[in-house]
């Protein structure tokens, strides 16, 4: 990790996946992280996401923050190494439930 900037501006820094997990001294598997680096993402984010009182009690900590950031993300990767993205279903698309009745018609897209 970065001594010279704050956490926060840190963060603002990263860019992808391998971004944040080698700014975390996580190691990983590029090839898990090639087929699931959105899906990564999105479970850290939902993992913050139910750590709202993460930010109250370390607030102003950053050692503190950037600990339980990266163990966190360390999860959410770890979802993935032991699992995919199908049977994870961090996203909607994985979520609905059954198949999806509907058709339109190409005249009905050229009408209008």
């Amino acid at each position: 990790m970065n001594d010279e900037l704050t956490l926060e501006d840190a963060l603002e820094e990263l860019s992808s996946a391998e971004d944040f997990l080698d700014y975390f001294d996580i190691p990983f598997d590029p090839a898990v992280v090639h087929v699931n680096r959105l899906h990564i993402m999105q479970r850290f984010h939902d993992y913050l996401d139910k750590s709202e009182s993460l930010t109250d009690t370390h607030a102003g900590n950053d050692d503190a923050m950037a600990a339980a950031y990266k163990a966190l993300l360390e999860r959410a990767y770890q979802d993935f190494v032991e699992s995919d993205a199908l049977t994870e279903k961090v996203f909607k698309v994985f979520k609905t439930h059954g198949a999806q009745a509907g058709f339109v018609s190409v005249e009905s897209l050229l009408e209008g």
